[in-house]
């Protein structure tokens, strides 16, 4: 099987976020960068779909030189080979653009199912494999936690509210994962695997290489922009009652408070 991987590098989840100085932008000089935790899960699902199967699973992402880290730790894994779309008109470029170089990319390769996670740790928007399969006219399963497939269709079981829900596509399809309930976590890359993936072809593509025009990437191209970011309000400290009340009294304090303060009740 032909299978495409659409990775994102997000900072570290325990990673001290500070807003720079324009309020719509983070201070990225000190950040830590990691593969998108859910894009970790998609990586597994197609190594285990090849390992089942055969063929090939490339890796692709977008961003400036540090995101090959990124994608030498996919292939380190196991992946087969990459592709990197960098390219300086896509700095300021919204996601909906971002993807339509990824569907340029991606269509490149042909592939046969294609994998991603269904959100990322920083914007959290939750929308790539939606756009990209809609860009690439494909069917689109969201939320998976565990998959079969014969090469030809795939299956997909889910979670939904209280069980899952089994849900079946004919290939070519995009397939999203959720992370908190799948039936596998993602391997770590060995020793072997990290001297390998340095041999590994790793493609650096430009905008104009995938048939599309930088100036459709420029800021006042987008149609989403993000107008500003702030931290959320410093949590006030918590109220503690005590002040020598017995157990029924302390109750009745609780109860004013949530009525009248926290206006809850």
């Amino acid at each position: 099987m032909n299978i495409v991987v659409v990775i994102k590098q997000t900072p570290d989840t325990e990673t001290v976020i500070k807003i720079a100085p324009n309020n719509r932008q983070i201070v990225t000089s000190d950040i830590k960068w990691i593969i998108n935790p859910y894009d970790e899960f998609a990586i597994e699902g197609a190594l285990r779909l090849k390992e089942k199967h055969g063929g090939t699973v490339t890796v692709m992402s977008y961003g400036p030189q540090r995101v090959v880290d990124a994608l030498r730790t996919a292939l380190a894994m196991g992946a087969d080979d990459a592709v990197l779309i960098d390219d300086p008109a896509m700095k300021n470029a919204d996601f909906m653009r971002v993807t339509r170089s990824l569907a340029a990319a991606t269509r490149e390769k042909n592939p046969d199912i294609i994998f991603m996670g269904s959100r990322t740790v920083d914007y959290d928007q939750g929308q790539r494999g939606a756009i990209l399969a809609e860009m690439l006219g494909l069917p689109h399963i969201a939320l998976a936690v565990s998959l079969e497939s014969d090469g030809s269709k795939v299956v997909v079981d889910r979670p939904i509210e209280g069980g899952r829900v089994t849900i079946e596509a004919s290939l070519p399809a995009v397939v999203t994962f959720g992370g908190s309930h799948a039936v596998w976590n993602p391997r770590y890359a060995s020793l072997p695997g990290i001297m390998k993936a340095k041999k590994k072809p790793l493609a650096i593509r430009k905008l104009q290489d995938l048939g599309l025009d930088p100036a459709d990437f420029s800021p006042d191209q987008a149609r989403i922009r993000i107008t500003s970011i702030e931290m959320p309000p410093q949590r006030k400290a918590g109220k503690i009652i005590d002040g020598g009340l017995d157990t029924e009294g302390k109750a009745r304090e609780l109860t004013k408070l949530l009525r009248e303060e926290a206006r809850v009740i």
